[in-house]
C-alpha cells in the first residue's frame, strides 16, 4: 500500500528497461586512448538512475554501487551501449543492473565491457526515502536476476550490520 492507503500496483521488468549510448571522445581518455573508468562510472549512475525512476516515477539517489567491474578497455572513438533495468525493488529502494558493451563502429565488433550493480532511493516531495512499486519479472531470466538480486541485498543487510556494530567484517 501507499502513504494515501491506496493499493501500488507492481510494475513489470520491461517497464523500466533503459538503453543508452555514448561515442567515447578523445578527452575522455588516458594517454593509451583508453576511456577513463570514472567516465564509464558516471554514465553508468545516469542510466542506472533513468531505470530507477522509470520504475518508481520520482526522483532518487544512488545509495550503493554494489558491484562494478571492468572486463576489457574501451577506446576512443568506440560507441558504449549501457543496458539497464531494476533487478530488485524494497520498500523504498531497487537494484539496478547495469551492463556496457563498446561498439567499434567500422568493424561492427561488439565487446562486454563492464558490469554493475547499484542501489537506488526512491525520494518523496521531501527528500525522505519514499515506497516504490513491486517488481513484476516477465521471463525466466527476470525472475533469476530477482533472485541474485535478493541474495545480493542479504548480504549487503548483513554486512552493513556488521559495520554499524564496529566490525571490519563478517565473523568467520
Amino acid at each position: 500500500m501507499s502513504e494515501a492507503g491506496k493499493i501500488v500496483e507492481g510494475k513489470p521488468v520491461s517497464a523500466s528497461r533503459v538503453t543508452m549510448t555514448h561515442l567515447v571522445q578523445p578527452t575522455e581518455a588516458n594517454p593509451l586512448g583508453s576511456v577513463h573508468g570514472g567516465v564509464i562510472m558516471r554514465l553508468v549512475d545516469e542510466v542506472g538512475a533513468v531505470a530507477a525512476i522509470r520504475h518508481a516515477r520520482r526522483p532518487v539517489v544512488t545509495a550503493a554501487v554494489d558491484r562494478l567491474s571492468f572486463r576489457s578497455p574501451v577506446s576512443v572513438g568506440n560507441l558504449l551501449i549501457l543496458k539497464a533495468s531494476v533487478n530488485f525493488v524494497g520498500r523504498t529502494s531497487m537494484e539496478v543492473g547495469v551492463r556496457v558493451e563498446a561498439e567499434d563502429l567500422p568493424t561492427g565488433q561488439v565487446t562486454h565491457t563492464s558490469s554493475a550493480y547499484l542501489v537506488y532511493v526512491a525520494l518523496d516531495d521531501q527528500g525522505r526515502p519514499s515506497p516504490v512499486p513491486p517488481l513484476i519479472p516477465e521471463t525466466d531470466e527476470d525472475r533469476r536476476r530477482m533472485a541474485e538480486a535478493e541474495f545480493r541485498r542479504r548480504l549487503r543487510l548483513m554486512k552493513l550490520g556488521h559495520e554499524k556494530e564496529g566490525l571490519s567484517r563478517p565473523p568467520q
